[in-house]
């Protein structure tokens, strides 16, 4: 792995800088209030941020049961407040004094404190469905490495950077559904990876602008393609080769996780299945462009997408057209 030097200084009074700065650099909403919402308000906090940042996280919970939303509501909003803690400050040590503090934010809520509306709304999400501490600090251990490692030698680092940005995500779901198990983990983790290196392979030119490398150093050098290729903006016969490999192993990863939907409760396997099969459009999208996501970002269409909703609620509506499993688990009342 390639990492940059990020200093964080260990002075107390300079930590609170770097975190009021920090805090300068998003929206006011993110800000520590000064009493704490009550759960209702909370609750509307999340709901709010949710289904003003990402549509398709709007489109998904609308196959789960409503008793259920509020919990996904509170884990969207924790996941959006700490990647923009990561993502949006555009200082290193900003942000990793941000995430610093999210985390023992984190720790407060096990221990009955909450005062941030996410972690308000997040202690009622964690006390219903009995969710663990440890898939929320592995998402800010992937957000605190995108600080500082910019490059991932092997498959094998890059998959072990998923385990902790992607694959709690598919965990926490599972929690709140009353899925969570081992054997439902394992498929729900390499959907999880699939995701990330659809939309790692989707956005390689814009991961690059913003300084990371997200193909294997390893498989580049196999290929011929370095640095220098990806900032030319050309796709070489090389490159596409390289792509052509990384995307036929996100495909595979997608395979090795379909089981899941015959493992879960119906309202679940079309959440699974439209976002598996999201991921594969992504896929489809890079070939169809000969592997070129250099100079231009392969993207699904809005055909491809409404065909992809119409099939998520034909089978929600017409059980018997869709989904070949998703039956076997009863999980938790509507």
């Amino acid at each position: 792995m390639t990492v940059a030097s990020v200093r964080l200084e260990s002075r107390p009074e300079h930590k609170e800088a770097l975190i009021a700065q920090g805090w300068a650099a998003l929206p006011a909403s993110y800000r520590m209030p000064e009493e704490a919402p009550t759960l209702a308000e909370a609750q509307a906090w999340c709901k709010r941020l949710a289904e003003s940042h990402y549509e398709n996280f709007h489109v998904g919970t609308w196959f789960l049961p409503k008793a259920l939303r509020p919990h996904f509501y509170a884990i969207y909003a924790y996941c959006r407040v700490a990647d923009d803690l990561g993502d949006e400050v555009g200082d290193p040590a900003q942000s990793l004094a941000l995430l610093d503090f999210w985390g023992g934010e984190l720790d407060a809520c096990y221990e009955g404190q909450t005062r941030h509306p996410v972690f308000v709304a997040l202690a009622e999400t964690i006390r219903v469905c009995l969710i663990p501490k440890q898939p929320f600090a592995d998402l800010l251990t992937a957000f605190r490495q995108d600080q500082t490692v910019t490059r991932y030698r092997t498959m094998l680092d890059l998959l072990a950077y998923c385990r902790y940005s992607a694959d709690p995500v598919g965990r926490l779901v599972l929690y709140v559904c009353g899925e969570a198990d081992e054997a439902r983990f394992r498929f729900s983790d390499a959907t999880c990876s699939a995701l990330q290196l659809a939309n790692f392979w989707q956005d390689v030119r814009g991961d690059y602008a913003k300084g990371r490398v997200y193909l294997p150093q390893e498989d580049m050098e196999l290929y011929g393609v370095s640095d220098e290729t990806i900032a030319a903006g050309v796709a070489t016969p090389e490159f596409r080769d390289l792509m052509r490999l990384e995307v036929d192993f996100a495909r595979g990863r997608f395979q090795e996780g379909i089981e899941l939907i015959d493992m879960v409760r119906r309202d679940l396997a079309l959440d699974v299945e439209l976002f598996s099969r999201g991921g594969l459009e992504i896929l489809e999208a890079i070939e169809r462009h000969n592997y070129d996501v250099l100079s231009t970002r392969p993207a699904i269409s809005k055909g491809a997408k409404f065909n992809l909703l119409l099939r998520a609620v034909s089978a929600k509506l017409l059980p018997s057209l869709g989904l070949g499993g998703g039956g076997q688990s009863t999980g938790k009342a509507d």
